[in-house]
């Protein structure tokens, strides 16, 4: 029978080897918080991170705004990502969003991340899917933490550029306080809400697949990437304090030179009127 001839739905031998099985993964930073509870969009897999089974895939929620779709059609992610909008706060506008790709490859001992490529488990299980998504949702959001800091820069040097070729600091002590209200959110979200640096719960249960997290940890970046985050952070904090202390310093020395005119006006006043009774 010809290939023109074959029924519809049975793959005909192409003489090519066959394509592991792949998952598409997805990774959408909705906000600033995602409220999961009383959530029912399907089977509940785990609780944290609260994940579901929908329809074919997983749908994994974190409360610091990421939600990751695992093996869903684009029509399903929609509707799932609908359900979840009135549950966001502090919603984002475009959405913060990184993707992978999971591979079988039947071999536990083979479970490796080419770089680039997809991610070789040895089967789809939710303990590894778990593990994905977890290192796949704190890559997220730090790349959103990474561009707030960065916009935190490109504000601040500037300042610290006028303060270099001039010697004179701005007179926005808003701004610059603003500035460090800016680095402590993100300081408090990455050491509070997301907690990169703290492995997922599903490594207690399995510690066997520590080994598999290490490589996702090694492949996102996870430590070094918070490392620079942090150091970023506090540079940013120390030059605001210090810009704002030159400022505080100069507007005290402001107020003492006013004080000091002040004084003077008045003795100069007083001697007017003791020499002009005298005459």
């Amino acid at each position: 029978m010809s290939a023109d001839q074959a029924a519809p739905g049975i793959a005909m031998p192409t003489g090519k080897p066959e394509a592991a099985p792949t998952l598409r993964i997805r990774a959408l930073m909705l906000g600033d918080r995602i409220n999961p509870s009383g959530l029912e969009i399907g089977s509940l897999v785990s609780s944290a991170p609260v994940a579901f089974r929908v329809h074919a895939g997983l749908a994994v929620i974190f409360r610091y705004g990421v939600v990751v779709l695992i093996g869903l059609l684009p029509s399903e992610e929609k509707v799932l990502i609908d359900t979840l909008k009135p549950r966001v706060t502090g919603e984002l506008s475009p959405y913060e969003e990184e993707t992978a790709l999971a591979q079988l490859c039947n071999d536990e001992g083979a479970e490796a991340i080419q770089p680039g490529g997809p991610i070789c488990l040895s089967k789809f299980s939710d303990d590894r899917l778990l593990l994905i998504a977890d290192a796949l949702a704190k890559s997220t959001s730090l790349a959103r933490d990474e561009r707030r800091v960065a916009a935190v820069f490109d504000v601040i040097e500037p300042f610290a550029r006028e303060l270099a070729e001039r010697g004179r600091t701005p007179r926005r002590r808003k701004g610059i306080l603003q500035l460090i209200g800016n680095a402590l959110l993100v300081q408090q979200r990455v050491a509070g809400r997301v907690a990169i640096a703290e492995k997922p719960d599903v490594l207690w249960e399995k510690p066997e697949l520590d080994r598999l997290y290490a490589r996702l940890e090694d492949e996102y970046e996870l430590k070094e990437r918070l490392d620079t985050l942090e150091r970023k952070l506090t540079a940013i904090s120390e030059t605001a304090n210090a810009l704002t202390d030159i400022i505080d310093t100069q507007r005290s020395l402001r107020l003492e030179v006013a004080v000091v005119v002040l004084i003077v006006i008045e003795v100069v006043i007083g001697l007017v009127q003791i020499f002009g009774g005298v005459h």
